[in-house]
């Protein structure tokens, strides 16, 4: 059984508060690479693959940190649908952590392009070479980034009503140890 804390571990602070800052600029590069064609279009695309890679590889220690240092209670007075929907929208934040990346980089091997982390090292493709595979993909991306973007910005409001409106220690569980 993992021991109950009221606080998040620094470790799990740490990455919960370094990946909302890569997560909130993955998303602005995003909308920045499709909404550009000047030359800071390859520079953002160059930004982009390594920081999805490196946010896998992030959120993957996270899980690990989450499964075993646990997390604090939620507090025993928040109704059974609000405790429900923390749960969901975070299996949901987790999901699209994960997915996010792995469908980045499937898309760049259907479409034949490299997963490019530093100078000559490359990922190696995990899709096979398809433009149909490669538009489904691509589709998938954008729509799941919205669907992330929406996530963030309900648990950015959920945090902040436990901060100001409940005040109840569950917004400073992440912010504070």
């Amino acid at each position: 059984m993992k021991p109950v804390h009221a606080h998040f571990s620094g470790l799990a602070r740490l990455l919960h508060w370094s990946m909302a800052v890569l997560i909130v600029a993955m998303l602005f590069v995003g909308v920045g690479m499709v909404a550009t064609v000047s030359t800071l279009h390859d520079s953002l695309i160059a930004l982009h693959r390594p920081l999805g890679i490196a946010l896998l590889v992030l959120v993957i220690v996270r899980v690990v940190v989450r499964l075993t240092r646990g997390t604090p209670p939620l507090p025993r007075d928040i109704p059974g649908w609000q405790r429900t929907a923390a749960h969901a929208s975070h299996l949901l934040l987790y999901a699209l952590m994960i997915a996010m990346p792995l469908i980045g980089w499937a898309m760049l091997s259907a479409a034949g392009y490299p997963v490019v982390l530093a100078g000559a090292v490359h990922l190696p493709p995990i899709a096979p070479h398809s433009v149909t595979l490669y538009a489904l993909l691509r589709a998938a991306h954008t729509w799941l980034a919205l669907l992330l973007f929406a996530t963030v910005m309900m648990h950015l409001g959920a945090a902040l009503f436990h901060a100001w409106i409940r005040r109840d220690g569950v917004f400073s569980s992440m912010a504070r140890g």
